[in-house]
């Protein structure tokens, strides 16, 4: 039985790709059933690539969600695009998403053309289908311009309409990825479902619920750093996060008026923090300014974005 399930069990890596607010991370959670990603309406949260894994009893996919890929303006932005194309080198599979309801634009014509030049296989899902889904055909349109034939003469290529709100087709899409992907052994132990250094979740759910909480008013000018997670007074984890912002003004609207906004987020991240160690957590937030801190190198290495 065991040399049976060796023989034909598959695993490898896929590579989401897309713009920013496709629904990457939104997908990437869907699929493995537990949050892994940082999810909001603003684009560009996910900085980081996140290795998601999905298990079934004959296959191992590990997924990785990258970053949005958009017109770089600092040295954070330069890395967020490295980091998204770096994944696609050693990618079996990559899912190229696209938000079916807005028109092509720049970005996603230099996506193709990366994309439609490595030799890997390319699965085109159409998210947000359960809306009009109305510019559809100008990304088949897009990819039958670039690689010069027709759709259906596309090598290794499936077109897939996907809705990450309501689930549509995700178990197609699992299919389609295991005939994609080689035979092999997990790649991760097979309880695996995120392979995210600790403190780098608990720092991406504290950005998630300051974005949340703010909206528009300072999305790209934060970043959170876990400085401290330690046990103490028994079984608690004492938990110290700073969050770096670039001006001073910036530092007043994370606090908020007599601290409301930076305790509510602070209540609002110590419950899932506490649901994803199950422990008791002390949390403690701290606001800094740093000018131009996305592009301060050091810092940035600090931070995890080891290539730069």
């Amino acid at each position: 039985m065991e040399e049976k399930q060796d023989k034909d069990f598959h695993s490898g890596m896929v590579s989401i790709v897309g713009r920013p607010n496709v629904g990457k991370s939104t997908l990437l959670n869907l699929i493995v059933g537990e949050k892994v990603a940082i999810v909001s309406p603003i684009p560009q949260t996910t900085r980081n690539r996140v290795r998601g894994v999905y298990n079934d009893e004959r296959s191992q996919i590990v997924f990785i969600d990258t970053p949005g890929l958009h017109m770089s303006k600092d040295k954070l932005d330069q890395f967020m695009n490295r980091s998204a194309y770096g994944t696609t080198r050693d990618a079996d599979c990559i899912i190229h998403l696209v938000d079916a309801n807005d028109p092509v634009g720049p970005e996603e014509e230099k996506i193709v053309k990366k994309l439609a030049a490595l030799k890997v296989a390319v699965v085109l899902g159409l998210n947000k289908v359960d809306l009009k889904g109305e510019f559809i055909h100008e990304y088949i349109a897009l990819w039958e311009r670039v690689k010069g034939v027709a759709i259906t003469e596309i090598e290794n290529f499936t077109i897939l309409p996907l809705s990450t709100k309501t689930g549509l087709h995700q178990d197609k899409l699992i299919g389609i990825l295991f005939d994609y992907l080689p035979q092999g052994p997990a790649l991760y132990p097979r309880d695996t479902v995120c392979d995210i250094p600790q403190k780098m979740v608990i720092a991406d759910i504290i950005r998630e619920k300051l974005l949340g909480v703010m909206r528009q008013e300072v999305p790209h000018s934060l970043a959170v750093i876990v400085e401290e997670m330690e046990p103490r007074q028994g079984k608690t984890i004492f938990i110290r996060a700073l969050i770096l912002v670039e001006r001073a003004s910036q530092k007043n609207i994370v606090i908020g008026k007599d601290g409301q906004i930076l305790k509510k987020v602070g209540s609002m991240a110590r419950i899932e923090i506490e649901n994803l160690i199950e422990n008791k957590v002390f949390l403690d937030l701290y606001v800094k300014m740093k000018k131009k801190w996305r592009d301060d190198q050091a810092l940035l290495m600090e931070m995890g974005y080891a290539d730069l």
